[in-house]
């Protein structure tokens, strides 16, 4: 049990680490940490000892951890998830925060040492086409593992909280995913890509098949428009399916690959003419939190969760899972530019506050001082 007046101490792993931030658990873990220490939060982030040239102690008032990891494209994560979990239950930390269900069977250890534990479940990892075979099995299991071994399951939307309930039974705790907002960027960003404002729809996402960059691709590499498609994202490895989209050749498409600087990305959000969202398993979605606070207009993929993230078509249309669908959508755009300008108008009010970061970081606070009342029992 926390002393009254003691400082809490919570540390963060199963992400890649802070500051590194290209990532929705690095935003999530960067965001976080840093609103948690100015609320006087001892905040301790286990950081992938191989990602980081310099490894400084503490950044901004958040204590890093350095711990190795097995390096290969299937045990990178989870072995460093393992180590980093043995690490922090033999240190003095009151609550151990995990994000990933993938380290749901983890939670056994910090059961063990009687650690009070938090797991964010994010999306639906056993569903997503890149796990196949025993990879889906596997994240199956490890989220039915979250569920037993840890305190505090977490989700980021109402329909992922419907999900764990009818498949495992479990309740969760929602704390939707934050983003900024931003009323403007600079328009000279964009010319380095020979773009003008609204000359162009947008994709941002990795290239993986679930985000369903070549259906959006090929739908509107069938339609009349004049515009570019700009796609921002790429994989880090080889991979057939993203080397065959960035293989296709039409001069309305242009593949940007990683746009690592803040800046230009949040240029190429604002100056589009429509941002396309093809994610298909996710919750809250950080690419779709940008869109909305940096005031685009959205077209989506029609799912439940896109569905609640754009308040059920207040902010933006959806399309169906094929090609034809994105044509027609493409063609709806084009000649409704009206409506689109009211969309960019009223985008930045889809982020109610629940979609805020001071009020995430207040809900996750609230769960870990919860947590850290708690005597755990084997």
């Amino acid at each position: 049990m926390i002393d009254k007046g003691k400082k809490l101490k919570v540390c963060i792993l199963g992400s890649k680490g802070y500051p590194y931030v290209y990532g929705g658990y690095e935003t999530l873990v960067k965001e976080l940490s840093e609103r948690l220490v100015k609320k006087d939060v001892e905040v301790r982030v286990y950081c992938h000892r191989s990602l980081f040239k310099e490894k400084p102690k503490e950044v901004n008032g958040v204590r890093l951890i350095y711990t190795p990891a097995i390096e290969t494209k299937s045990l990178t994560q989870l072995s460093h998830s393992f180590i980093s979990m043995v690490h922090a239950c033999l240190s003095d930390v009151d609550v151990i925060f995990v994000v990933n269900s993938g380290n749901g069977p983890f939670g056994i250890i910090s059961r063990l040492f009687r650690k009070p534990t938090a797991i964010n479940v994010d999306g639906l990892e056993w569903l997503r086409p890149k796990w196949k075979g025993l990879g889906a099995k596997y994240f199956l299991w490890a989220s039915r593992m979250a569920t037993k071994w840890y305190d505090q399951i977490i989700n980021d939307s109402d329909a992922m909280r419907d999900i764990y309930l009818e498949m495992f039974q479990t309740p969760s705790k929602v704390i939707a995913y934050g983003a900024n907002i931003s009323l403007s960027a600079d328009p000279e960003k964009i010319r380095k890509w020979g773009l003008e404002r609204e000359s162009y729809f947008l994709i941002v996402g990795r290239l993986v098949p679930d985000n369903n960059a070549d259906l959006i691709i090929e739908g509107f590499l069938a339609s009349k428009s004049k515009r570019k498609l700009v796609v921002v994202g790429d994989v880090p490895f080889q991979d057939a399916y993203a080397s065959r989209l960035k293989n296709m050749k039409d001069e309305r498409l242009l593949f940007t690959g990683y746009v690592t600087d803040p800046e230009e990305l949040k240029s190429l959000y604002h100056h589009c003419y429509a941002y396309f969202h093809g994610h298909e398993y996710g919750g809250t979605n950080p690419a779709m939190l940008k869109a909305l606070g940096y005031g685009c207009a959205i077209l989506a993929l029609d799912t439940r969760f896109n569905q609640e993230m754009l308040q059920n078509g207040k902010h933006g249309w959806y399309f169906a899972k094929t090609a034809a669908s994105v044509t027609d959508t493409i063609h709806r755009a084009e000649t409704s530019p009206d409506v689109l300008s009211r969309f960019r108008s009223t985008a930045r009010e889809g982020l109610t506050s629940r979609y805020q970061w001071d009020t995430v970081a207040e809900q996750y606070l609230e769960v870990f001082r919860e947590l850290g009342k708690r005597i755990k029992k084997v």
